[in-house]
């Protein structure tokens, strides 16, 4: 009988579709959710069930006839690893980041307790605490402002950038609800009537190991900053990815989308900032900016966006936005200034870095708008000059 040392995606489908069955056979067998199964499978080797699940895997397959066993071994020597670290796929650091907004009077109570302890921050107080995360490791930011921003670590390895795509897409439908429950967990027991569930996951990812040569790093990296070219999501029941040849010729031609914007230095860095999420490589890791600045700069984004979506939120509602005056629209007129005004100690990296990852994100306009509504919402009231 052959022993897994640690089931991956890949020994669990290997194991599916040596059984003969289909997603949702294997799921009531092992008794979890179709989307668990499929979360395992796009996730191939970066993704390693938890423990309870490993000895449910294990028992299956001790269970198993010799024909089952004879299927599973030899789909399994085909997709063996080999010496190399990077000879079949790379390895990245996924960076999630799931802003909520729980309002300000919430954030003293939480960053008073056992756990936290404050972050270093320019302008905002801002406490940070660490959650448990079954994949990874989960930060959670608590700002002053009201907004808690969630920040989740894993490391992953994949064959094709189609199978990180997908296990993006795959995750995201479970990361949302996940980081719900957290914040809740984090409110209770006096949860806040102006709370608001996260609605989105914004994703970063660090390359650092790859087989690509030269021609084609520069291409993957824009393909990581935005992945959906690479995902057919209106596949049933699930998002699927696109075949192989597909992404070959993309990165050996590349493809034109001018919303993915460069911010990397030649010879020093690669970094590609979308909508959808930034990709970062650093060639000469001595000089490039450490994962430390771009996760700052985005924590400090997504607060901001859950900020300005929850006054967006109040005036589609038909309501003037009301917001603690000490973060009312003089504070986003600072945040807005800040943000886009280059420090005098900043480095062209930072720089570029920083209007690539704010342009992308749209974030300056909905600064603007934000900042205009609780600027009337107070004129009408009678709090500043007409």
């Amino acid at each position: 009988m052959p022993t897994v040392q640690a089931w991956t995606g890949c020994e669990t489908r290997a194991l599916r579709q040596a059984l003969r069955m289909s997603i949702r056979e294997f799921a009531e067998n092992l008794g979890v959710s179709e989307r668990t199964v499929s979360k395992w499978e796009a996730g191939r080797d970066a993704v390693h069930p938890r423990p309870e699940m490993q000895a449910a895997l294990d028992t299956v397959l001790s269970r198993a006839g010799s024909e089952v066993v004879d299927r599973f071994v030899a789909a399994t020597s085909r997709t063996a690893p080999q010496h190399s670290p990077v000879a079949t796929g790379f390895r990245v650091q996924s960076h999630k980041f799931i802003p909520a907004y729980v309002s300000a009077p919430t954030t003293p109570g939480l960053a008073a307790r056992d756990g936290f302890h404050r972050r270093p921050h320019e302008w905002l107080d801002v406490s940070i605490v660490e959650l448990p995360h079954a994949e990874g490791t989960c930060t959670a930011h608590v700002f002053a402002c009201g907004v808690v921003v969630l920040h989740v670590v894993q490391e992953l390895h994949f064959r094709t950038l189609a199978a990180l795509a997908t296990w993006r897409y795959t995750t995201y439908e479970e990361d949302v609800p996940w980081a719900a429950d957290q914040v809740m967990g984090l409110l209770s027991p006096t949860p806040s009537t102006d709370h608001v569930a996260p609605e989105y996951v914004l994703s970063m990812y660090v390359l650092q190991e790859s087989a690509w040569g030269d021609g084609e790093l520069e291409n993957a990296l824009r393909l990581m900053s935005l992945p959906s070219v690479l995902v057919n999501r209106h596949a049933t029941p699930y998002p699927e990815p696109v075949d192989d040849h597909v992404e070959r010729r993309l990165l050996a031609q590349g493809f034109d989308q001018p919303s993915v914007q460069p911010f990397g230095v030649h010879g020093v860095s690669l970094g590609y900032a979308s909508w959808a999420g930034v990709a970062y490589h650093a060639l000469s890791p001595e000089r490039a900016l450490r994962v430390d600045d771009l996760v700052s700069c985005e924590v400090d984004v997504q607060m901001l966006w859950a900020y300005c979506r929850h006054i967006q939120r109040q005036v589609e509602d038909g309501r003037d936005p009301a917001m603690p005056p000490e973060f009312g629209w003089r504070f986003l007129r600072a945040a807005h200034s800040r943000l886009t005004t280059a420090r005098a100690r900043e480095t062209a990296q930072h720089c570029m870095m920083r209007e690539a990852t704010l342009s992308t994100s749209g974030l300056p306009a909905r600064l603007v708008q934000a900042q205009t509504a609780l600027r009337e919402t107070a004129s009408l009231s009678g709090r500043v000059d007409t």
